[in-house]
């Protein structure tokens, strides 16, 4: 059920150490790290299947309650031997609404407000019952000055919108007091991924991101969400129709698909049957968002880079890159700590799990004063 690295914090000090905190919807993840030299150095870290806290199987996707999310976290910082009660926290996508929308030529002062204003078209419930946030998304056309000296753009300003409502906020907050942590933010899980996955550089990248019940679609350039989609399919729906197609238990064919995957050879070809009819549904409607993407910008896609407990699957990436024709990779976010070189090989097959947790945790540690 767990996997740990808390071997690793009897050789670091304690101050000035940060948590990532990932409650995703099968397993939690918890990520801590601190600064020395001025780089960010890994310290401990843990993983903790959520099924059996709902009476359910190891990878199954739940909705747990308050109280027993907070005992699911609790075990994990135990059982990680977490040093500090200072986090940062990845909100599920899920419950979040984000738009991107054109507000018209304004001045800074005024962006705010045309911000809530406009937002209300794409916001189906009332701004005071949800915390609304935006990023304004530079584009490549020149400014121009008003009479005030404040800069206009020609065609307005594109802006990311993201509204999380507070009945989200309120109860991963009751989640940390619950536990004794000392939440430095919330933040949607889209950001995080995208810190720890990509690099910098002007190239533009699909991150895709596989978790139990749902597969996340995000389009970067320069750094800058240009696009998201939700699949409704994930790691689970493979399970779950294994399960049914073959008349085996839910556990048992959780089990099968995590020894073969699509490398079980001519004796499991159900199996590696079954796992392509899914993979290429979620493969299909990637690519759709490539190319609508495409179409829109008049860009390519450089390279897919691969997230998420989902993406583990053996043969996975094969059929990945047959599929997208571009270069395929899986994320490396370890990569952006100091880890003991011994455990390189264990830290690169675990990147792709961890990439949320270690997206937050980095912010949280960027923001130490």
């Amino acid at each position: 059920m767990a996997s740990f690295g808390s071997f690793l914090s009897s050789f670091f000090k304690k101050e000035s150490s940060v948590l990532g905190i990932d409650i995703g919807s099968s397993s939690v993840k918890v990520i801590q790290i601190k600064k020395k030299r001025g780089h960010a150095v890994l310290e401990t870290y843990g993983e903790l299947a959520l099924g059996p806290y709902a009476n359910m199987e190891v990878g199954r996707a739940v909705a747990l309650p308050p109280e027993r999310m907070i005992e699911a976290v609790s075990d994990i910082l135990k059982e990680s031997k977490t040093t500090t009660t200072s986090a940062g926290v990845a909100l599920p996508l899920s419950s979040s609404l984000t738009a991107f929308i054109t507000i018209p030529p304004v001045g800074d002062k005024q962006v705010a407000d045309v911000v809530a204003l406009e937002a209300r078209k794409y916001i189906p419930v009332p701004l005071n019952e949800v915390l609304l946030d935006y990023s304004i998304i530079p584009r490549e056309d020149s400014f121009v000055t008003d009479d005030d000296s404040t800069k206009t753009e020609k065609q307005g300003r594109d802006v990311l919108v993201v509204a999380i409502h507070n009945e989200y906020i309120n109860t991963y907050q009751s989640v940390m007091a619950g536990t004794h942590l000392n939440p430095k933010f919330y933040e949607i899980e889209l950001f995080s991924s995208i810190r720890a996955a990509l690099d910098q550089g002007m190239s533009t990248n699909m991150v895709i991101d596989m978790g139990a019940r749902s597969t996340k679609l995000y389009i970067v350039e320069r750094g800058i969400l240009r696009a998201s989609h939700i699949i409704n399919k994930g790691s689970q729906d493979i399970t779950l129709t294994l399960s049914k197609a073959l008349s085996i238990s839910v556990g048992e064919a959780e089990n099968m698909k995590r020894v073969h995957g699509l490398k079980g050879g001519p004796e499991y070809k159900e199996l590696t049957e079954i796992i392509t009819v899914n993979l290429d549904y979620v493969f299909y409607e990637a690519n759709s968002s490539l190319l609508n993407y495409q179409k829109k910008y008049a860009k390519n896609v450089s390279k897919v880079i691969l997230t998420g407990g989902g993406v583990l699957l053996k043969g996975f990436i094969d059929l990945a890159k047959i599929s997208f024709q571009t270069d395929v990779v899986y994320a490396d976010p370890f990569s952006k700590l100091e880890t003991p070189a011994f455990l390189a090989e264990e830290f690169t097959q675990a990147g792709p799990e961890f990439a949320v947790a270690i997206g937050a945790a980095i912010r949280a540690l960027s923001e130490l004063e």
